[in-house]
């Protein structure tokens, strides 16, 4: 059983990475706010592109990637001594960029903050490995103020990708063997039914982008042969692709004011009506009149 970490070191998992990067860059730069949680996948820093002031990395169970490393202090026991004043030191080599340190152990179904108190919340394949993906998206829903936004990553049940995993699975079923291509772990959830999970929720859907349209190979160098069928999705297959990322913002509906109900409305006056019989009674007493 290969987990979400271990798939996203091979050569599929990190086209995905570099996929997902480059969308959670362009449609996080220009959502505003104070306060944004990234909840899951410490592989990505999907808040790298996003400007607002506060930003948290929130994990279901700390891991060893989620972690950024201190530095070691000068005077550590079996750190190289000091270089003396005025002498030569020696060149630092580059380091990779360091993976975004959690803030947080949580629990996506049960989420530390007060009610509308995050600005933007972003669930990178998380739903997937939740237990209860119903709940933690009602959770986000809580914690998220009035339009808000939500951004979700998944992998497509429609794709080719998912077809395969498909495939070994119904082969295990009845009896085979078969190596699965995506994460064991977690059930995928396709983009139409979250949309429904969305709308339910009171989240209007602003964006959903599909991404890597490659057939389901290993090695790298099959995925570089297969590249034009990324150019060539994206316009003719769009919704084929192996993973996607929808963005939702929070609508939701406040009191409405009826106005000033308590006030008596003034009653209208009635119209007269006339008495039937009346007018032939009046020329009856005016003709007795005229003959005495």
């Amino acid at each position: 059983m290969i987990g979400l970490h271990d798939w996203f070191q091979t050569p599929p998992g990190q086209h995905v990475l570099a996929w997902e990067r480059e969308r959670f860059d362009a449609a996080l730069v220009d959502v505003f706010g104070y306060h944004a949680l990234q909840l899951g996948l410490a592989d990505i820093d999907a808040l790298a592109a996003n400007r607002m002031p506060h930003r948290w990395l929130a994990m279901g169970t700390p891991t060893a990637s989620a972690v950024t490393p201190e530095p070691a202090a000068e005077h550590a026991p079996g750190a190289a001594p000091a270089a003396e004043p005025g002498a030569a030191r020696p060149p630092v080599p580059p380091q990779a960029p360091a993976a975004p340190r959690m803030a947080l152990v949580a629990d996506p179904r049960a989420l530390p903050f007060a009610e509308a108190s995050l600005d933007l919340v972003v669930l990178p394949h998380t739903l997937e490995l939740s237990h209860d993906p119903h709940a933690a998206l009602r959770e986000v829903q809580r914690v998220l103020v009035h339009e808000g936004r939500v951004a979700i990553a998944g992998f497509n049940p429609l794709s080719l990708w998912g077809f395969k995993q498909m495939r070994v699975h119904l082969l295990r079923h009845l009896g085979g063997r078969g190596r699965l291509f995506l994460p064991e772990a977690g059930e995928f959830i396709g983009h139409r039914r979250l949309r429904d999970w969305l709308r339910l929720l009171e989240f209007e859907v602003e964006a959903v982008h599909f991404g890597c349209w490659s057939p389901a190979v290993r090695s790298a160098s099959a995925l570089a042969r297969f590249a034009w069928m990324d150019r060539l999705g994206e316009r003719w297959w769009p919704v084929f692709g192996a993973t996607y990322l929808i963005v939702a913002v929070k609508r939701t509906h406040g009191a409405k004011l009826v106005g000033q109900t308590w006030k008596t409305a003034p009653a209208v006056a009635g119209a007269p009506v006339s008495i039937a019989g009346r007018a032939g009674h009046t020329r009856a007493g005016a003709q007795k009149i005229t003959e005495e």
